[in-house]
């Protein structure tokens, strides 16, 4: 079977080597320009900042899959944009990347940026893919067309993968219209789905999240995790958690249901580390997980110390079942039932410290 795996890279020994097991298995990565200041992606920056040669240097040690860097931050500072200087320390980055032979393209969220580095890099812009973001939540042909011919017109290359909404996971049938048509109209170009992000299905708070983290990447402050907490996501799910369910994730048993679609899957959660990125790959690749659900999914990840939802209660046809969901959750009780039938509490677990005190 082809590569189908898009994973999250992380410029460390160990991981690498896992990776480099599972070649087999990955047509890409994406990565962070850690060595860059400016938080230039969309996670708030916990990483260290990583010199430029040292990330080079571990891209260079996985070959295979292809290669792409997250320039995908909801929005930048706007001298960024209009001072051309301020362009000029990335496009000297990506200068070294393509001499490196370690990129193949951006994955993206703001065009403002986008027609910025092509105006002022043309040369770079030609010989980089501009790759959509999940984010920008593509969910129909005329508006993959329509970007398709944006993109065009930056000069940057049109992009050999289009990454679909999250929200089509739960809607096979509008994903098989789009993918087949795809796939007949541009079949230069894959399709790709975002399989374990696991945030709420249309979620409300979904731009103004982006937005937040856009601006705690600017200014340095970071309010995110307060504001879902008291507000947000985090507040909805901990007083109704059986609304995890309805979220449009994508579990490894429910792959080749997708791939009978799509050609790529995308999984994510690079700031949770290297050992959940380890378990969450084993899982898709072995397409079965016998553990908590919750320790694949990323927006979740803080669900999975409090909650244990069993993955192997959940039947074959779960991924069908959910398909056919109008989110009227007051007159149908099916996730709630559910739930209650698969999922418990865990008990309060108190981390020794010890360790880091000494």
């Amino acid at each position: 079977m082809k590569p189908y795996l898009n994973v999250p890279f992380l410029p460390e020994d160990s991981y690498i080597e896992f990776l480099s097991q599972c070649i087999a298995d990955l047509d890409s990565v994406h990565f962070s320009l850690l060595h860059n200041q400016r938080g230039l992606d969309s996670r708030i920056r916990i990483e260290p900042v990583l010199a430029r040669k040292t990330v080079i240097r571990q891209l260079e040690r996985l070959r295979g899959p292809k290669k792409y860097a997250l320039l995908n931050s909801r929005f930048y500072p706007p001298e960024m944009l209009t001072t051309g200087e301020a362009l000029v320390p990335l496009i000297r980055d990506l200068e070294q990347y393509l001499g490196h032979g370690v990129i193949d393209g951006l994955v993206y969220c703001d065009h403002y940026l986008l027609q910025a580095l092509a105006d002022r890099a043309p040369e770079v812009a030609a010989q980089l893919e501009a790759v959509p973001g999940a984010n920008m939540m593509q969910h129909s042909l005329h508006q993959i067309e329509a970007l398709l011919g944006y993109i065009e017109e930056t000069g940057f290359k049109i992009p050999k993968k289009i990454i679909l909404d999250r929200s089509l996971n739960r809607n096979l049938d509008d994903l098989a219209s789009i993918s087949l048509a795809m796939h007949q109209q541009f079949p230069g170009i894959t399709i790709e789905v975002l399989a374990n992000e696991g945030c709420l299905p249309y979620c409300p708070f979904k731009l103004s999240h982006d937005a937040y983290i856009a601006m705690a990447n600017i200014d340095g402050h970071d309010q995110t995790q307060a504001i879902n907490c008291s507000l947000g996501c985090i507040r909805l799910l901990d007083e109704q958690p059986h609304r995890l369910l309805q979220s449009p994730f994508i579990r490894p048993e429910d792959i080749d249901l997708y791939l009978f679609h799509v050609d790529t899957i995308k999984l994510c959660g690079r700031t949770l580390g290297a050992t959940f990125l380890n378990n969450a790959i084993t899982a898709y690749r072995n397409r079965c997980y016998d553990g908590n659900l919750l320790d694949l999914m990323d927006a979740m990840s803080w669900l999975a110390e409090r909650l244990y939802v069993d993955n192997r209660m959940l039947s074959f046809d779960f991924a069908n079942m959910l398909s056919q969901c109008d989110n009227r959750c007051k007159r149908c009780g099916f996730c709630q039932e559910l739930f209650e039938t698969i999922a418990h509490p865990l008990p309060i677990a108190i981390k020794d410290m010890r360790a880091t005190v000494d």
